[in-house]
């Protein structure tokens, strides 16, 4: 890609102006490694008119490599994700969602900046809306009506947040809608899953369903993994882009392929999971309010719960606080203010996660400095979601009915 066109590319990239008010500096002002970069950090809703294939066709290889691979925390295999990239134009993606309640901001906002970044390099994904498999957990207490209403939720969140829709490169597909179209395909690849592997491997994915070994589980549930496992080939994807509390059932379905011979194993990418906003949350709850923010929660909400999230001085580590700059914020701004008096060292604008995490830990940047400034960068983000549910009716409907259910396990 030359300069022109990676400068196209990067314009193309660039959140809304009601987004940010950043600013940064073109590729002509860089050198090809800072182009790349600037590439792989702009992952929001594109402000050109431009399809994100056509934005894919001008990046090189390793631009494509680097912005898929960034996604995630871990890749099974960087070899494999490389080869698919050289080969296949439009690889597929998928990612599959439990409607199970309210919408938290790792399902929203991390999820967009995901699906932004996989369409701005070509990849076509698939967003499982996986009703029955919500059924078969037990969320909404099984009633498949309510559960259907949370997932129309959902999509509504990701109209909303600015997850990028424009063109064909991303699709919703609702579990049960489909199974039933070609459920000739689907069950005979669930009973070979099933019949190929012992209770005991298939016990071991009960994370998958927010579950535990030690939980007493229905057969349903037993029964799930094998479905999960089955969806990755009916939907022919080409790479599982899930979260790390997945991993264990997409690693179910490479050992399928090797039961099976078939040599090219669907490639896991796994994202990080965001923690709870109380110590010692791994990730967050819906059963717990307080442990995370919801999508369109009011500010003086998300104002409350940041102010009273963990958030220990000079500890950088399993500091959640931390974490949704890292992983929310800087990715969607590209950068981090603090607003402060000149006494307590005056405003500072973080451009990297490093830098901010240095700073943090030497103390010269205090939680009191940090927390309203974290809670101001979120309800920017916020913002366009709670307008999209204060002033589309239908999209009012929808969060006063999904407010209303019970959350059950």
């Amino acid at each position: 890609m030359d300069s022109k066109e990676a400068s196209k590319a990067v314009d193309a990239l660039k959140p809304a102006a009601s987004s940010s008010d950043q600013s940064i500096s073109t590729p002509q002002e860089m050198d090809n490694q800072e182009a790349s970069e600037a590439i792989e950090a702009l992952s929001l809703k594109a402000s050109s008119s431009e399809p994100s294939s056509v934005l894919a066709s001008q990046m090189t290889l390793e631009e494509k490599f680097k912005i898929v691979r960034s996604i995630g925390e871990e890749c099974i295999q960087e070899d494999e994700l490389m080869n698919l990239l050289e080969k296949k134009p439009f690889p597929v993606c998928y990612d599959g969602f439990e409607p199970s309640g309210r919408m938290h901001i790792a399902q929203g906002v991390l999820k967009a900046l995901n699906v932004n970044k996989l369409t701005s390099a070509g990849c076509k994904v698939k967003i499982w809306i996986a009703d029955w498999f919500a059924q078969l957990n037990n969320k909404m207490g099984g009633d498949l009506k309510k559960i259907e209403v949370v997932g129309q939720y959902f999509i509504e969140i990701w109209k909303a947040v600015g997850m990028n829709l424009e063109g064909d490169q991303v699709e919703f597909l609702w579990s049960s809608k489909e199974i039933n179209s070609r459920a000739h395909e689907y069950w005979p690849l669930v009973m070979d899953i099933a019949r190929r592997n012992k209770l005991p491997r298939i016990l071991r994915c009960c994370q998958i369903m927010g579950r535990s070994t030690q939980d007493e589980l229905t057969a349903a549930q037993i029964f799930y993994p094998c479905m999960q496992c089955a969806d990755i080939f009916f939907l022919k994807a080409d790479i599982c882009q899930l979260g790390m509390d997945q991993r264990k059932v997409n690693v179910l379905a490479r050992e399928y392929c090797d039961d099976i011979k078939r040599k090219n194993k669907p490639i896991i990418l796994s994202h990080h999971m965001l923690p709870g906003l109380q110590e010692g949350q791994e990730k967050m709850s819906k059963s717990d309010p307080s442990s995370s923010i919801y999508m369109e929660d009011e500010e003086a909400e998300v104002n409350l719960k940041i102010k009273k999230a963990f958030c220990p001085p000079k500890v950088v580590e399993n500091n959640p606080c931390l974490e949704y700059i890292k992983y929310i914020v800087l990715p969607w701004f590209n950068e981090f203010k603090i607003e402060r008096s000149a006494d307590n060292g005056g405003d500072r604008t973080y451009q990297t996660f490093e830098e901010l995490a240095a700073d943090y830990e030497s103390g010269s940047l205090h939680p009191a400095d940090l927390k309203p400034a974290l809670s101001k960068a979120i309800n920017k983000i916020l913002q366009p979601v709670r307008d999209h549910f204060k002033n589309d009716q239908k999209a009012k409907d929808l969060v006063k009915r999904v407010k209303s259910f019970k959350v059950t396990r």
